[in-house]
């Protein structure tokens, strides 16, 4: 009996440098940090950070510690306010994926407000792009498990997403991009292993590629490109060398041609012994 197989689980992404944890313990917070993606969707230990270095902007009561949708907007609207208020660089992607719990956003935006606020720098804030999907992930596993475009809508749009963005347009251009997406992945799995997919090559990769031909540049700058000299037919040749010669001499040749009543006397002599026969 075979053993099952298994395959690595997501990456969690929660992991921060070691200089951000420290920074985060000394803060002491009312809550404590345990899963950074889901703990700061509200957004509520954001405003508490940036409460210990502006308390004179940052009011705590005017927040509430929930996770529905309508507690979540108003805890980060009134951050938006604060960040264009103090003119802080925190770009709407980093928020809108913290607030759906997106694979690493939340830990980007951690290191972001860390370097903003202690003017700090992080080797590893800027490694990697910001991609919110499961890509990386399903990089990993192997073609056999890999999801497919219906898995791939269902992981990378979260149900807030939908309830914060109602419009039906909307949502179709954001499962259009995530099929694009799978669709180009594909095509990359067939182009890395062709044999898998029984792909055969077109008859342009058949074809033998034959290289330039030498160039060589002159002193004037010019490029003489060097040719191979064909040799010319003889059928084609042959004419030119006649008409090229002229020496050749030609005799005028007279004909007899005989009259046209002797021809009809022969003419009428033919028809009666055809008949009578």
């Amino acid at each position: 009996m075979s053993s099952p197989s298994y395959y690595p689980q997501p990456p969690r992404r929660t992991g921060l440098p070691r200089e951000v944890l420290r920074w985060l313990q000394s803060l002491d917070l009312t809550f404590p940090v345990k899963n950074v993606r889901r703990d700061f969707s509200n957004g509520l230990i954001v405003a508490e950070i940036f409460f210990w270095y502006f308390q004179e902007d940052i009011q705590m009561h005017s927040y509430e510690n929930g996770n529905s949708i309508e507690n979540k907007l108003s805890n980060w609207s009134q951050l938006e306010r604060f960040f264009m208020k103090r003119n802080l660089n925190i770009s709407r992607e980093l928020i809108d994926g913290t607030i759906h719990c997106k694979p690493g956003a939340a830990e980007m935006l951690l290191q972001t407000i860390y370097v903003t606020l202690t003017n700090r720098r992080i080797k590893t804030i800027h490694q990697e792009e910001i991609d919110f999907t499961d890509r990386p992930y399903q990089e990993i596993l192997p073609m056999v498990a890999r999801s497919t475009a219906t898995k791939a809508v269902k992981n990378n749009i979260t149900l807030s997403e939908m309830l914060i963005e109602p419009d039906v347009v909307v949502n179709k251009q954001k499962m259009q991009t995530i099929v694009n997406i799978h669709l180009q992945q594909r095509k990359q799995e067939r182009t890395e292993d062709p044999k898998r997919f029984n792909v055969k090559p077109t008859l342009g990769e058949l074809a033998v590629r034959q290289p330039p031909p030498p160039s060589v540049q002159a002193e004037d700058g010019n490029i003489f490109h060097y040719k191979k000299a064909s040799a010319a037919p003889l059928s084609k040749s042959a004419p030119t060398d006649i008409r090229s010669k002229t020496s050749v001499a030609f005799k005028e040749i007279q004909v007899k041609q005989a009259e046209r009543n002797n021809l009809s006397a022969a003419n009428q002599r033919g028809s009666s012994s055809s008949s009578l026969n």
